[in-house]
């Protein structure tokens, strides 16, 4: 009985504990589940663009006309990149040359250099925006290379739209099959989810789905990665980069391939020895007897190909191992498949005297 209020004071204090530590916890996790990026006002940003007036020299006639644009627009665009890009295009002779380029379609070859975004002297509100500016262009464009080279160094907090930010880089990331940096930018813009413009909500949604199911070394993975080879060489690029990464489709597909081929003659063999009971072909000899050797002891030796290991296939075997693959792949990476054996053709016969 004496150790009751003790054991009592004891419980109390135990409970005590728990509770603080489970409201700690809940606070703690609360913490974390808070986004890592705020949208930026339009109140806001009209506050970065007085300021970068205020700093500019340039004529009261024309800060007043970059004010009444930036409120015209208001009711007209819910683009907040794109508000601010006119309204500095408005001060700048610079910005509106370059609105004035991504409003057009690129042709292949060489881009503008655009030094003067990457000018510390560049005031950081044009910088900044202006480089995001471009680089969506550039990813809706499919230079995605040169998307991500220019927000290097981009923060959610240098820039009015960071979603955009966030979005475009996920979708470079996404069309170079990059999966897991594309998985980055993707489960930080969708921190809010629910603050998300429909395209990018949506569209971020079927990104990390499809990345979700897809596999490195897969025919669906090199299928992009061949397609990523296309698009470059559509644009003019065939540099080592670009053959770098043909190399590594061919590799690849080599892999694929030669584990077909495995596949296939094991399977064949498989059916011989039940065709023929298990037992060898001809008469058995008696176990008691020793087998005469009459052969001169020499093997035809076989040509296996190089580092992959079936060069050797002729066109028959070639369209048995599209054909196992077809069994378990669908359709339309054949055209892959087929795609690689025209490449090996080629090779073969510029290799020839």
């Amino acid at each position: 009985m004496t150790h009751r209020p003790t054991n009592c004071r004891w419980i109390g204090f135990t409970l005590a504990v728990v509770l603080a530590s489970a409201s700690a916890a809940q606070a703690s996790n609360e913490f974390l589940s808070e986004p890592t990026w705020q949208p930026v006002e339009a109140a806001a940003i009209h506050k970065q663009v007085e300021k970068y007036l205020a700093g500019s020299i340039i004529s009261a006639d024309k800060r007043a006309r970059v004010l009444d644009l930036w409120r015209s627009l208001e009711n007209e665009t819910d683009d907040s990149l794109d508000r601010l890009a006119n309204c500095l295009a408005e001060a700048d002779d610079r910005v509106a040359m370059l609105v004035r380029y991504c409003s057009g379609v690129s042709q292949p070859g060489p881009l503008p250099e655009f030094a003067w975004l990457a000018d510390s002297e560049t005031p950081a509100l044009v910088r900044h925006n202006m480089r995001l500016y471009l680089a969506r262009w550039l990813v809706q464009q499919g230079y995605y290379d040169d998307a991500l080279a220019w927000t290097d160094g981009l923060t959610t907090d240098s820039v009015v739209a960071p979603d955009a930010l966030l979005f475009y880089r996920a979708v470079a990331f996404h069309r170079l099959v990059q999966s897991e940096k594309a998985d980055v930018e993707l489960d930080q813009l969708m921190e809010r989810e629910d603050d998300l413009a429909t395209r990018y909500q949506k569209l971020g949604e079927l990104m990390k789905k499809d990345l979700a199911g897809l596999k490195d070394e897969s025919l669906d993975h090199i299928s992009r990665r061949m397609e990523d080879v296309r698009r470059r060489l559509a644009q003019g690029s065939s540099g080592e980069h670009v053959q770098g990464v043909e190399n590594g489709v061919i590799e690849s597909l080599d892999k694929i391939i030669k584990k077909a081929e495995d596949q296939a003659q094991q399977q064949a063999q498989s059916a011989a020895k039940q065709s023929s009971g298990g037992q060898p072909s001809g008469t058995p000899m008696q176990e008691s007897q020793i087998a005469e050797l009459k052969g001169p002891g020499k093997v035809d030796r076989r040509d296996i190909g190089h580092e992959a290991g079936w060069g050797n296939l002729n066109e028959k075997d070639r369209e048995k191992a599209l054909q196992e693959i077809g069994r378990e792949f669908p359709s339309h990476y054949r055209e892959v498949i087929e795609e690689y054996f025209r490449r090996l053709a080629a090779e073969e016969s510029a290799g020839k005297p």
